[in-house]
Formats: C-alpha cells, structure tokens, sequence
C-alpha cells in the first residue's frame, strides 16, 4: 500500500491524502494553511523561541513558524516517519535554513529524546488522534517545556461524525444501495475498529482534562463544528485513490476487499455522480486548544 518503499506515514502525506491528484492537493493546502496560522497565533511566538513542533510531517507548521523567528530562533521538527523527517531536511536545505532546524525521530508520547525544560513552545496538529495514550503525550509537552512556555494543538473531533447515518458512505446518501454502503462501512470499521482506535476513543472534554492533569496553565479551547449541505465536488479517479488517514485503505481498496466486481458496478452508478458533483454532506468538528506550563 506504500509507494516507492515510503513509510505509511509519507506515502499518505504525499500522495494518499490527495489521491496524487495535483488539484485535490492545492485545495488540501489551502484548508490547512489558515489552521496552521491559527495553531501559531495561540502559541504567541518571541522572535527568538525554540519551537518544538510534534508530528511535524511535511513540515507545514514547522516552517511556518520559522518565518516568525529571527535568525536567533529555531525549530524542532519531531515525528514517527523517517522518510518525512529526510523530506524536511531536503527543504530545509532548500530554502537554506537547515542551520536553524533540528529533526528529531519521536513519537508525541514519548519525547526522550529532548531534555527537560528544552523548548519555548510546543505546536501539535492532528496528532494525538493517533496517539492511544494521550495523557502521555500532555504530560511529555510539559515536561518539555520551560516555565511559561506554551502549547498550541489543533486536533479534529472524529467521534462527532461516528457513527455514519445508515445508508450514507463518506457524507453521501446511498440508501438505494445501502446493503453495499454497508459492507464497505464493515471495511473501514475493521481497519480502525471503533471501540479501540485512538482516532475515536476522546472528545473535546478529555483534551481538555488532559491539559489540567498534566499542570498546564491558562487553558483555553475553541470547539468548532461544521455541517455543510454541499461537498466539494471531486475526480471520480481522485476520490477511489484518496485514503482519509493513514491506517485505513483507500475507497477503492475497500471497496475490492468488500464487494464482488459486479456489486462495484452497482456502487459505482449510485455514488460516482454524487461525489463528481459533489452532492454531500461534510460533517465535521474539531479544536484549537491552547495552554502555557506553569
């Protein structure tokens, strides 16, 4: 499921997420950019600040904040996949920064590899969603925080929109073929079974219980949710290639590992012109939460 023995964690950033499609990805982009903006307003950069940034990915945060340091100021880019802490190298090769960037193999529950009281400030953008023991990685955030530093996390709500209205797959309604709407739902539900996977099991209020237990300071949370009657409308080719996170099959994968070809057919009349003309419905929540340590 990887390409070119990419990690899971880069081939998704890189190409699953967007199905490879150059256009989905530009839109892709434009939906994280001002939530990146966002993430580094409440975490309230000095020009001169560490900043650590955990599951930094393909660096959009990390490099973000840089632009907000002086020459004195740095950034840590943490993360689980070592193919896209090389990618954040090579960028920072490119826009020759590499001397105010360190990249740290880590996962957001286990920072070890970084001292205590090691950073000003440390930005988290939907991370903990894949992290089962997340009142670890607050505790860790702490840890690694100067007195007075901040944290700034941005995470979605993926237990809002669970369970799917029966008949509907991926915001869509489907209720002329539900029996195949649902044996894809199965799919999905056995890559990331709902009652253990660390992307359902918390809400808004557990993020928030975390950030106290762990002494955090000045706690405060922006919940937002949004339900729109309309989705974006998309490639056919695009939407069977795109996967929604890293550990689930793409749609088209599910739907060969869960129907016979002529029950893909009959899907694929049902759903094709709903998602080409992007007659949806987008449901979705998440926060902004944003704390210093004491």
């Amino acid at each position: 499921m990887t390409r070119d023995n990419q990690d899971p964690w880069a081939d998704w950033i890189l190409e699953r997420r967007h199905g490879g499609d150059t256009e989905q990805r530009r839109r892709t982009l434009a939906y994280l950019r001002p939530i990146r903006d966002r993430v580094l307003d409440h975490a309230q950069i000095d020009a001169d600040d560490v900043v650590l940034d955990v599951g930094a990915g393909d660096g959009l945060i990390g490099f973000g904040a840089l632009d907000r340091l002086s020459d004195q100021g740095r950034v840590i880019f943490s993360d689980v996949s070592t193919d896209l802490l090389d990618r954040g190298r090579m960028i920072a090769d490119e826009l020759d920064v590499a001397d105010r960037c360190q990249f740290v193999e880590a996962s957001a529950n286990d920072l070890a590899a970084l001292d205590d009281d090691a950073v000003d400030v440390v930005t988290v953008r939907s991370v903990l969603i894949y992290v089962a023991d997340k009142p670890r990685a607050f505790r860790e955030f702490r840890r690694v925080l100067r007195p007075g530093g901040r944290l700034s996390i941005f995470e979605p709500i993926n237990s809002f929109n669970y369970p799917a209205p029966p008949g509907t797959l991926a915001g869509y309604d489907l209720t002329a073929v539900r029996d195949l709407a649902e044996k894809v739902k199965a799919v999905f539900a056995r890559h990331q079974p709902p009652d253990a996977d660390p992307m359902l099991n918390f809400d808004e209020r557990d993020l928030l219980q975390y950030a106290q237990d762990a002494e955090f300071s000045d706690v405060h949370m922006r919940y937002e949710v949004d339900i729109e009657v309309a989705k974006e409308p998309m490639a056919w080719e695009t939407f069977l290639r795109t996967s929604a996170n890293p550990t689930i099959p793409t749609f088209e994968e599910a739907m060969r590992e869960a129907l016979t070809e002529s029950e893909i057919g009959q899907l694929t009349h049902q759903l094709k012109p709903l998602v080409e003309a992007g007659q949806g419905v987008s449901r979705g929540a998440h926060v902004y939460l944003w704390a210093r340590s004491a």
